[in-house]
């Protein structure tokens, strides 16, 4: 037998995933069947599996060691647990936190979430030093793994949001899935900005070539919007302050190029001229693009500042 108390990293969700998160290497046919016959019991009674728990909840498995053994894959749980824990967070930096939300400032070159199972991410780091810190243990763990909930580019430094706990990750993925988070970033880009703008556009994704597309037509694409204002300008450079309206992917670095202020850096929609001068004369290898504020729908606000390679090469275009 094995008794569980619902956490707050488990309560929200229904009974039955919570259920499959605990012996993920069992069946549905024969998860359903258990809670059928009672083997599974939710504060001591019958349960459908439809039921959404509550923090404190009691979950009982009225089954053998070897049995939940077999069908939880405690073994490789553990020996996951026991990597994340290995993991050194020297590169990870916090700039909020309580006790549903975590916001990192992520460093360009990491990525938000891996892309495949060898990449070490933003994610990965996250839940070592949740590890680390004692907020996050084994039992835990094989249920709910905290989750960034906004993604950046690899080359793209700021502000990732992640969720500590279920509540967390539910309120801030909805947030961010119905704009109620307000995103800003900085970013240098060629040319001389002298005045705000908001521009509307079309963007078309080619997933073969990870390259995005923008368009004036409808037809060709799905809406973004995008407004900057100029921050500071230097011999035929630009400090931008872009307020993301919509989120797609590129968005930014496609946008801004459409109308002649590529970002400095960005190999994929930038001017190559320009990257390679700034990459011999400041040792610039990624695109100036970082997520620096969010304004939630509360009034609360985050910022991140830029990194030293950023801030070098706002030094340079400022120069007399």
């Amino acid at each position: 037998m094995k008794k569980f108390e619902i956490g707050k990293n488990e309560a929200g969700q229904r009974f039955d995933k919570y259920v499959k998160k605990q012996l993920s290497g069992a069946g549905a046919g024969f998860l359903y069947k258990m809670l059928r016959k009672k083997n599974i019991v939710l504060n001591g009674k019958k349960a459908e599996g439809r039921e959404i728990l509550n923090e404190g909840d009691i979950v009982t498995f009225f089954l053998s060691d070897e049995t939940f053994a077999g069908f939880s894959g405690e073994k490789k749980a553990e020996e996951t647990f026991t990597y994340f824990s290995s993991l050194s967070v020297d590169r990870l930096s916090v700039v909020y936190e309580d006790s549903d939300l975590i916001v990192l400032n992520k460093p360009s070159g990491m990525l938000s979430q891996k892309a495949v199972p060898t990449d070490i991410s933003a994610n990965e780091y996250l839940i070592a030093y949740l590890i680390k810190k004692g907020e996050l243990d084994e039992t835990s763990f094989r249920t709910f793994k905290p989750s960034v909930c906004n993604r950046l580019d690899r080359n793209t430094s700021g502000l990732l949001l992640a969720g500590k706990s279920l509540k967390g990750a539910q309120e801030t993925t909805e947030a961010l899935k119905n704009r109620r988070i307000q995103k800003y970033y900085k970013c240098i880009v060629a040319g001389a900005v002298d005045q705000e703008s908001y521009l509307k556009g079309y963007l078309k994704k080619d997933e073969q070539t990870n390259r995005v597309t923008i368009s004036e037509k409808e037809a060709e694409g799905v809406l973004i919007e995008t407004e900057y204002r100029p921050l500071h300008r230097g011999n035929g450079f630009t400090e931008l302050e872009v307020h993301l309206i919509t989120g797609r992917s590129h968005q930014i670095r496609a946008h801004l190029a459409s109308v002649g202020h590529p970002i400095v850096g960005d190999v994929k929609y930038g001017k190559k001229e320009i990257n390679e001068r700034f990459r011999k004369e400041l040792h610039v290898n990624s695109q100036l693009l970082h997520a620096f504020r969010m304004v939630f729908p509360d009034g609360k606000e985050v910022t991140a500042p830029t990194d030293s390679v950023y801030n070098r090469a706002l030094r340079y275009i400022l120069e007399d």
